[in-house]
């Protein structure tokens, strides 16, 4: 395999912090992408990029601080903004393919998404794992941590394949524990 070049945890927060409109939204954001690389960190295989998956966990959600329009969107943005500053496409890939547990082209048009037609889904082992360390946190207002319960009852409601998809990976990657970072972080879990 190739390696790819990958910024720095500093290059990555300095990007963050030149995007953000604001601090509120730089913090919202990087505190949530920094959970997600410890979550990801917690459950990653010896096979896996390390460093490939922190970067993706730390860019992966780039893209919400130029959402103009539906939430949805924040993964094809952030793709464009990576590809727009020179990132690679292994590491751009994050964004566009974290969202759910994977928005195929037939999803686009079955539900009318607002979204270029395309499989925005994980192909690699490192995608895979940062869009499912991902389900374990939610940006919400205040934000917080979430079971892998919570997040099926919530996954169910876009169809019983998706349902099955995220339990497919709390089989393969098994539960984080989320109790010390709650702790740390002083976030609540639901």
């Amino acid at each position: 395999m190739t390696r790819v070049h990958l910024p720095s945890d500093a290059e990555i927060r300095a990007l963050h912090e030149r995007l953000a409109p604001d601090a509120d939204a730089f913090e919202l954001v990087y505190t949530h992408c920094e959970i997600v690389a410890g979550i990801a960190a917690g459950l990653a295989g010896p096979a896996l990029d390390a460093g490939l998956v922190r970067a993706g966990c730390l860019v992966h959600d780039i893209g919400v601080y130029r959402l103009d329009g539906p939430y949805i969107r924040h993964g094809v943005i952030g793709y464009g903004i990576m590809r727009e500053l020179g990132f690679s496409e292994a590491l751009s890939r994050f964004c566009a393919r974290h969202t759910g547990v994977g928005i195929t082209r037939d999803d686009i048009a079955r539900a009318g998404l607002p979204l270029p037609p395309g499989d925005y889904v994980a192909e690699t082992a490192e995608e895979r794992l940062v869009m499912y360390a991902d389900k374990f946190h939610s940006k919400t207002s205040p934000p917080a941590f979430v079971t892998a319960a919570t997040y099926l009852r919530e996954i169910g409601r876009f169809g019983p394949d998706k349902a099955a998809a995220f339990a497919a990976m709390v089989a393969e990657y098994g539960e984080p524990d989320l109790a010390p970072m709650a702790a740390a972080y002083g976030h609540v879990i639901r």
